[in-house]
């Protein structure tokens, strides 16, 4: 098997930003927002070796209600450009970096999977039970999910680094010298 990163929404060939927490090897499977469920459905269903999976930022919208996912899809529908430009803006707040050159238009189908997937917690149980170490990453300036949430929800199955000044793309606001 070779080293395995999933994408986040709307994102491709964005593991570079997260260089100083990646495990590079053959037996790790890593993902971003998105792309965690990606890696760990990948994980679950896979019956390749893996020692390590990593999720960063994953995707947690299970304590979110149905009209926030609705009113979600609805302004994607609305201007799908004007949706992935604000998401774009808010994975790196509090501070700003240039995600555009890692932007690919997402889809409608994703953003409705990522916004009604159920972390669910027998499956999370089943892989702890093949042997692999999950780690998840969580910034506690987070504006895409609420990493509180998701903190208290993953502990119990995976080591959680929460990072209390870091955004979803698990970045400090540098201080700039005036």
């Amino acid at each position: 098997m070779t080293y395995k990163f999933f994408s986040g929404f709307s994102l491709e060939n964005e593991e570079e930003l997260f260089e100083e927490y990646l495990i590079d090897n053959d037996l790790t499977v890593s993902g971003f927002s998105y792309g965690a469920i990606k890696a760990f459905e990948y994980v679950l269903s896979s019956n390749k070796r893996v020692d390590t999976l990593q999720l960063f930022s994953p995707a947690f919208f299970q304590t979110q209600d149905t009209k926030f996912k609705r009113m979600q899809l609805m302004f994607f529908k609305k201007d799908a450009k004007a949706y992935c430009d604000n998401f774009l803006e808010n994975i790196a707040y509090p501070d700003t970096l240039d995600t555009i050159k890692y932007f690919t238009q997402g889809s409608l189908e994703s953003l409705e999977e990522l916004l009604n997937y159920t972390w669910d917690e027998d499956k999370l149980k089943e892989v702890v039970e093949k042997g692999i170490n999950i780690e998840v990453y969580l910034g506690g300036k987070d504006k895409i999910i609420d990493s509180n949430s998701a903190m208290e929800f993953f502990k119990n199955y995976a080591t959680v680094y929460f990072i209390k000044d870091a955004s979803h793309i698990l970045k400090i606001k540098k201080e700039t010298d005036e």
